[in-house]
């Protein structure tokens, strides 16, 4: 494994004091379970990546939304908000994820490699999550945010209030294409003063429901949107429109 990890460390451009993070970081709960036959749980824990990426997810998210902040200081929160949903969505990391070849370095039980786990999104996308938890544990925050910058430079050179995702489009087209109707939406409350509205809003479709929230419906509605699809645990079509 050791070999692998020093290969790891050459694409992720880091090298880590501590390979024992990284280790841990590209290793699945299926491959753990089936390494601890005794199958203490709390062994199993210790050695599989799944609370690494929640620390993942929260260190990249404020490494995002501080990029995103210092290139568009003027832009509203909501945008903000939409464009920072789009960059650390799952389609986002999991295709960063394969420019990375991460999937040839995730330790998957049998299980997981009969059915293909290293291509799947959401396992590409936990382990890119991982990672960032690992570097965060072996350097900080500015070596986590350090190797986030580099990695999504592309991404956020794009990243536009008008380049964001139009979650609303998307998410017809997916129902759509699986022979659903449109979702509808609906305002179900608002919050604040007449200047300063939070608006919740839901939306539904066959099968299911979810509520956004944002300072105009619009938004509210983008949002609810974007739950949607994470819901339906769906993959954007290449063709997928932009705000613009």
């Amino acid at each position: 494994m050791s070999k692998d990890l020093a290969k790891l460390e050459q694409r992720l451009g880091y090298q880590f004091q501590n390979l024992a993070l990284l280790e841990r970081a590209v290793t699945h709960r299926s491959w753990a379970h089936e390494h601890l036959p005794d199958g203490n749980e709390e062994n199993v824990r210790e050695l599989q990546n799944e609370s690494f990426e929640f620390v993942g997810d929260s260190v990249l998210g404020l490494a995002i939304a501080e990029q995103l902040f210092l290139k568009n200081p003027t832009v509203s929160e909501g945008d903000l908000t939409l464009m920072k949903h789009h960059l650390v969505s799952t389609e986002t990391l999991a295709r960063l994820a394969v420019g990375l070849d991460l999937g040839e370095f995730m330790r998957v039980g049998r299980g997981e490699e009969k059915t293909g786990g290293r291509r799947k999104q959401a396992l590409l996308a936990d382990t890119f999550e991982a990672i960032i938890a690992a570097i965060f544990f072996d350097s900080g925050y500015v070596a986590a945010r350090h190797f986030v910058s580099r990695v999504f430079v592309d991404e956020l050179r794009q990243a536009t209030p008008r380049g964001s995702i139009d979650y609303k489009t998307l998410l017809q087209e997916t129902l759509q294409a699986n022979k659903l109707a449109a979702p509808t939406y609906k305002v179900i409350k608002t919050e604040g003063p007449p200047h300063q509205r939070t608006f919740f809003v839901e939306a539904k479709w066959d099968g299911g429901a979810v509520s956004g929230q944002g300072n105009s419906i619009k938004q509210a509605e983008m949002m609810a949107a974007h739950e949607a699809l994470v819901e339906l645990e769906t993959e954007p079509p290449d063709e997928a429109r932009q705000i613009g």
